[in-house]
């Protein structure tokens, strides 16, 4: 059901190159229901339970907005006591949950990818932090939203979430053994089958107007160092995409797997979509994409997501700072300030742990040139302390500020750049936590 967004070269949040990640969707279809033999013990759950959702129609009308504390609804302070329970048992609750379903299911593990690891820790995580904002209608809708339409690529359909909704209340009733009652039951009958419906009317609106996934073929394989390249591909029909957002891609080479990938140039007029990969230790699609692919190959997309995009109605100079491969999408932004012809001043803030990593500064030092409006700035620093170096320069309190790169740049970005006085609602990243993606 949830799927993580991250970069470069660890875990991270914005940016082109990371590889720990995003496996299969874990919501899957529902054939048939029956006892499980093979798990004794398991508290039967009656089906009937998990109500069916809508099929198709407009997107549900959002509930009203709650604070997320401490005037908190009586469901979610109920998710929350259930989830601070399972935390210390995640992995057990979630190795339920998937042999249940694949007891129940045999036939559904095919559209798992062929290793669970990173997809088991998934479900808890997401859930802690999809807990966490239970009440934030905002930002859980617009998380859910995108999911919806992002889980279109594996296939999921209406039909296929009553089935894991139970299969969760099962785990959930055999773990949360103190604080589990038919209140706290009731509570996440509600709030899963809320859930499930916001995602199932954003995927039925999507399908009105997008495909669940795009073949791309590469077209140009660029080894900028010995573990990063730059990869072309050639969509097989139009992608629309904003400058700063971010895809999913498959290998053949890695059925089912999923890495997320920012898009390192604006739209093009001949539809080419550029890639900045790392390969990372044990990274089965980065190394793919690294090492294996050649021209000719032919990758999978999945569709556009991010919110780290310009806003052309204003003209407040950019704040760039982009860590790593985490460059990618801060060259989008500047290609895309560039065609709309727009004086406003860029400043780039380019980081990198030795000088070998700055492998896409020739890149920006010639945009620099053509550019008289942009500041390119290399940074270079073993603990890529990149966001401490802006309080050097400045002032930036006309500045819109953009952060690309891994978790540890983002977290400490935001919190520097609000002590020199840029307010947290002109602070621009995708990171997991604050997109409530599950992290890695």
């Amino acid at each position: 059901m949830f799927e993580a967004r991250h970069s470069m070269d660890a875990p991270t949040t914005t940016s082109a190159g990371s590889d720990p990640g995003d496996g299969g969707g874990w919501f899957t279809p529902r054939t048939t229901a029956g006892p499980d033999p093979a798990l004794p013990g398991r508290p039967e759950q009656d089906e009937s339970r998990i109500p069916q959702p809508r099929t198709a129609g407009p997107a549900a009308e959002p509930r009203p907005q709650r604070s997320t504390r401490p005037n908190a609804s009586p469901d979610a302070l109920l998710v929350r006591r259930t989830m601070e329970e399972v935390g210390p048992v995640a992995d057990k609750v979630t190795s339920y949950f998937y042999a249940l379903l694949f007891v129940r299911h045999p036939e559904l593990r095919q559209l798992f990818p062929a290793a669970m690891d990173t997809q088991r820790d998934r479900l808890l995580k997401a859930l802690l932090t999809a807990a966490e904002h239970i009440d934030n209608q905002d930002v859980l809708v617009a998380y859910l939203k995108n999911l919806g339409r992002g889980h279109r690529k594996y296939g999921t359909q209406a039909e296929h979430y009553p089935a894991v909704g139970e299969c969760l209340i099962a785990a959930l009733t055999r773990y949360a053994t103190t604080t589990w009652d038919a209140r706290t039951e009731a509570a996440w009958v509600r709030t899963y089958t809320a859930i499930s419906q916001i995602m199932i009317d954003a995927a039925a609106e999507d399908e009105l107007k997008a495909p669940a996934w795009w073949l791309a073929e590469v077209v140009s394989h660029d080894l900028r160092t010995p573990d990063i390249a730059v990869v072309t591909v050639r969509p097989n029909q139009p992608y629309p995409f904003l400058a700063g957002q971010y895809t999913t891609l498959e290998t053949p080479w890695w059925p089912r797997v999923w890495r997320h990938y920012s898009f390192a140039a604006a739209p093009r007029s001949d539809g080419l979509l550029s890639f900045h990969v790392k390969a990372v230790p044990a990274g089965w699609v980065s190394n793919a994409l690294v090492h294996r692919a050649r021209p000719g190959d032919v990758l999978r997309l999945g569709p556009p997501a991010g919110s780290m995009t310009v806003d052309h109605a204003t003209d407040a100079g950019l704040l760039c700072l982009g860590g790593g491969t985490g460059i990618a999408p801060i060259k989008a932004l500047v290609e895309d300030v560039a065609e709309h012809g727009e004086r406003r001043p860029v400043e780039v803030f380019y980081g990198a742990r030795t000088d070998h990593d700055l492998y896409d500064i020739d890149t920006m030092l010639r945009l620099q040139q053509t550019h008289p409006w942009l500041s390119v700035r290399p940074i270079v620093d073993h603990h890529l302390q990149l966001p401490y170096a802006v309080r050097d320069y400045g002032p930036w309190n006309e500045y819109d500020a953009y952060l690309s790169g891994p978790p540890g740049l983002i977290r400490s970005g935001v919190d520097a750049l609000r002590d020199i006085g840029i307010p947290v609602d002109r602070i621009r990243h995708d990171s997991v936590e604050d997109l409530m993606a599950a992290a890695n």
